[in-house]
């Protein structure tokens, strides 16, 4: 009778053979199976497979055993989530291409109220043309027509479509960063009201600074008004040309430091509100998929609130901005009504920030501060639910799995 070591010689033998003479490769193993036969060929993992084989393998000398198959480890209930991996360049052009189509669509949309807004901010106490909502929309279609309400809409998209595409981008970015190095002290860390903040400040003044100079120039084109004046800019090319030409480089950041402070409570509360919003509806509803399966039209109540909150917040340093702009632009002159309003639009120089402010409030009230704000209202809401909706709708048709709201 053969011995127990000889039949197990022979059954190994045969297996190896047998292994051997199959033609398929093996299937591919996944990460965690590595992961898995790593953590299996520590000491301790082995010393555990050893003592198991011991107890069931018949009695042999210890050069003839063979090792078991190892074990899979158990997993620890407090060990840290699986960091997600990041994102490859697909998704980045896919979400760029969403941040762009959401900024184009929204600000043609309320592409007449903006240009109200502007007119409002420059002009201030010196006419009484643009005053009110009704009222200065109707003076702009009776003087310059369907032109006239979307004149600058061209050049705010160029401006609005890299700005608003590489905003969300890097929202989604700092948002995500943020949100590891929380887990990295508490497993558990979720997002919440001030990570979304900070993530939409940071992203605001990247995209604000990026594209501050189309902005400038999209702010010339869109206070020229026709049958004022001999018109000083045809393109955008042409206006970046003749600025640069009479002011100086310089120029074309005049303005800079009041939007990126006014852009870090602005756009900080629009991804702030608007992501904690939907996560308050998304439990309200019950919905399992949190707030990415929200429907549009909460999305978009959602997104007007966050709107009107963030702009509130943040307007006196748009005027601000919109003063520096034209500091000194004979075009201003235009719009002022009678000969002490155009010699006052003249004359007025901004050295500053402050300056603009102090001098602001000392010739035209602190109600000045908040000219053009109604017709922002009035915009503001849907351009913001807009953008926010239409963005996260092409991603979802694009296949982009990256949602604002999303934890």
């Amino acid at each position: 009778m053969p011995s127990a070591h000889a039949t197990f010689t022979a059954a190994v033998a045969s297996r190896a053979r047998v292994a051997a003479s199959t033609s398929a490769p093996p299937p591919p193993r996944s990460r965690e199976s590595r992961d898995d036969d790593a953590v299996a060929r520590s000491p301790g993992a082995v010393g555990a497979i050893g003592s198991s084989f011991l107890a069931a393998a018949p009695d042999e000398s210890a050069s003839s055993r063979a090792p078991a198959a190892p074990a899979a480890p158990a997993a620890s209930p407090t060990s840290p989530p699986r960091a997600k991996n990041a994102p490859g360049f697909l998704a980045i052009a896919k979400s760029l291409v969403a941040g762009g189509v959401a900024g184009g669509v929204s600000r043609t949309a309320v592409a007449p109220l903006e240009r109200l807004k502007i007119l409002q901010q420059v002009a201030g106490s010196t006419t009484e043309a643009y005053n009110g909502v009704a009222r200065g929309l109707t003076h702009i279609w009776r003087t310059e027509g369907v032109a006239g309400m979307f004149k600058g809409n061209g050049a705010n998209c160029i401006r609005i479509v890299p700005n608003s595409a590489s905003k969300f981008l890097a929202y989604e970015y700092l948002e995500g960063a943020l949100l590891s190095r929380a887990r990295a002290r508490d497993p558990d860390a979720k997002l919440g009201p001030v990570t979304r903040l900070c993530a939409g400040a940071g992203a605001g003044i990247f995209a604000m600074s990026a594209t501050y100079p189309l902005d400038m120039v999209r702010g010339r084109l869109t206070v020229q008004v026709d049958g004022k004046g001999a018109k000083q800019y045809r393109t955008m090319t042409h206006a970046a040309r003749v600025i640069v030409a009479e002011e100086g480089v310089r120029a074309l950041y005049r303005g800079w430091l009041p939007s990126v402070i006014g852009v870090i409570p602005y756009v900080g509360l629009n991804f702030a509100v608007y992501g904690t919003l939907k996560d308050v509806v998304a439990g309200w509803y019950g919905l399992e998929g949190g707030a990415k399966d929200l429907d549009v039209v909460s999305g978009l109540a959602c997104g007007g609130v966050a709107g009107a909150i963030g702009q509130t917040v943040a307007y006196p340093f748009d005027v601000c901005r919109r003063k520096l702009q034209v500091s000194g632009w004979r075009g201003a002159e235009a719009l002022a009504e009678g000969e002490a309003g155009r010699r006052a639009a003249g004359t007025m120089r901004y050295t500053g920030m402050v300056d603009c402010f102090v001098k602001v409030v000392r010739h035209e009230g602190v109600r000045a501060l908040f000219h053009g704000l109604s017709a922002n209202y009035v915009k503001v809401a849907p351009s913001i639910a807009i953008a926010f909706v239409t963005y996260e709708e092409i991603k979802k048709i694009l296949g982009v799995e990256l949602y604002i709201g999303a934890s």
